[in-house]
């Protein structure tokens, strides 16, 4: 996803708070049960996130490059605002 592209201000209304979040890769996801893990880039764990943080679920899949935010949770830490990059 381009700078200046209207996805990007779509999901992030301060388009430079894209660049500082994490990235990782979707190692994977099952969209009939609702939940997925995902690579961390900086430290290769794994990270668990639920269909209702993904902007767009529809379009996720497996080995996809996405960006989020590491939440707390009553289980740990999940990932929210899962974007696809």
């Amino acid at each position: 996803m381009k700078a200046g592209s209207p996805l990007l201000y779509k999901a992030y209304p301060n388009p430079i708070q894209y660049y500082f979040m994490p990235t990782g890769t979707i190692k994977f996801f099952n969209r009939k049960k609702g939940f997925g893990f995902i690579i961390v880039d900086d430290s290769q764990k794994e990270i668990f996130f639920h269909a209702t943080g993904v902007a767009d679920k529809n379009n996720l899949k497996e080995n996809d490059r996405v960006t989020f935010e590491e939440k707390d949770g009553d289980r740990g830490i999940a990932a929210v605002n899962v974007v696809k990059i």
